[in-house]
């Protein structure tokens, strides 16, 4: 009996010892408990922003701490070290906005005094007034179709109030942009290796003058099956100067032209190429084309007449297509001896793309590669209507042109581009 009350006893202090353990376990690793009436629907974004604040600040304590080997108010002579660090604490700066994707939050930065040098936070570097996330968001939203005036109204509620979105902000995003575009022209091209390059231009008003700039653009593919911006510059009216002006600085700046130019309709495009690059195939665009020659047909036949055409680029053999012109020309030569004489135009520059490997020629047929790109391009000069300079007007669009590079997919067949570098020819694209 008296040793069961013994073991008993134990027994019960063992487990009062544990359950103190145990409640003194849950006592250090305890969390402030937040009451649920605190916090509301309604204001929980502002509950949220109010608690990064605070451990914001509280980091910028802490890194003043680390730094001078002592917290606040503590005196210098009783740190353990024999040569304490130097600096002294000094007070806080104005208050400051900084941006985050999730709002905008004050926070004071804590001053040092008494240094050979500033001293500098890590977590939060002087003059940064936004993260990096929204500094990235700022101008990918610029560039994909919100003008300069709607940032403040479209912007304002995610970010919150304080949150630098002001013109002048924009305006330095677009002369950061300009810079990054003249380094960009000055680029080394020696090391690129093209197999096809497509030609296109754009036309943007830009300026007090009433005549549009064409934007010169060429987009080329490496033997990796990638596509790259190779040029994109401000001209005249795609006049032949004006690209013979870019076709030589490409060559100066180490450029090996490719096999194979792809191009719309116009003359000083052909003629550049012409002069400075006489012994590259050509290959001109089919969509040009059948929008040119529909232009000369009446409304009345211009679906039938649409359809006989479209066929023509998609035959399995330049015999057939050939054959499919022939029955046009049939057709339309007593009619409609205009739209047919558009046609025939240039007919070997359309049928170039056969010399090529079959798997290539849906990216061969048309300028289809530059004009999607200008789709996004587009979107951004409709919504600033009219761009003031025309420099200013190149750098945004080439800009926007870099942002759609990122997204294209490769060319279909990547493992022949090689081979067609070399000089592989084909007879109906085998």
């Amino acid at each position: 009996r008296r040793r069961s009350l013994s073991v008993e006893h134990s027994t019960n202090a063992s487990v009062a010892a544990e359950g103190k353990g145990y409640a003194t376990m849950r006592k250090r690793t305890s969390y402030p408990v937040v009451e649920s009436r605190e916090v509301q629907y309604a204001t929980l974004e502002q509950w949220a922003r109010g608690k990064i604040q605070a451990q914001l600040q509280q980091l910028l304590e802490e890194e003043v701490t680390t730094f001078l080997g002592r917290t606040k108010h503590e005196r210098r002579r009783k740190v353990a070290p024999v040569d304490p660090p130097a600096g002294n604490r000094n007070g806080y700066g104005k208050s400051r906005a900084f941006s985050m994707l999730n709002g905008t939050v004050m926070v004071k930065r804590p001053r040092v005094r008494d240094l050979t040098e500033r001293f500098e936070s890590k977590g939060l570097p002087l003059f940064k007034r936004r993260t990096q996330e929204v500094g990235t968001l700022l101008p990918e939203l610029y560039l994909h179709g919100l003008s300069t005036g709607d940032f403040e109204l479209a912007l304002r509620g995610l970010v919150g109030e304080g949150a630098p979105l002001s013109a002048s902000s924009i305006q330095r995003l677009k002369a950061r942009f300009e810079l990054d575009y003249e380094a960009w022209k000055t680029q080394d091209l020696s090391n690129l290796e093209v197999v096809y390059w497509w030609a296109d231009g754009l036309y943007v008003k830009a300026g007090i003058a009433d005549r549009k700039s064409a934007l010169l653009t060429i987009v080329g593919v490496l033997t990796t099956g990638e596509k790259v911006v190779l040029a994109c510059e401000s001209g005249e009216r795609e006049s032949k100067e004006s690209w013979l002006t870019l076709l030589r600085d490409l060559k100066s700046r180490g450029l090996k032209f490719p096999r194979l130019t792809v191009a719309d309709g116009h003359l000083g495009i052909w003629a550049a190429f012409g002069e400075i690059h006489p012994t590259g195939a050509e290959q001109r665009c089919w969509n040009h084309k059948i929008t040119n020659v529909l232009n000369d047909l009446p409304k009345t036949v211009q679906r039938q007449a649409a359809e006989r055409l479209k066929a023509m680029p998609y035959a399995e053999t330049k015999g057939e297509c050939e054959r499919l012109r022939d029955v046009f020309v049939r057709l339309y030569h007593k009619t409609d001896k205009k739209a047919v004489e558009t046609l025939l135009r240039d007919w070997d520059r359309l049928v170039t793309f056969y010399a090529f490997p079959r798997e290539h020629w849906r990216h061969l047929r048309t300028t289809n590669i530059v004009e999607s790109s200008f789709s996004s391009v587009r979107l951004r000069t409709d919504a600033s209507r009219r761009y003031k300079r025309v420099e200013g007007a190149t750098a945004i669009i080439w800009k926007i042109l870099q942002v759609a590079e990122q997204s294209w997919r490769k060319l279909n067949a990547p493992e022949l581009l090689p081979l067609v570098a070399t000089g592989l020819t084909c007879t109906d694209g085998i």
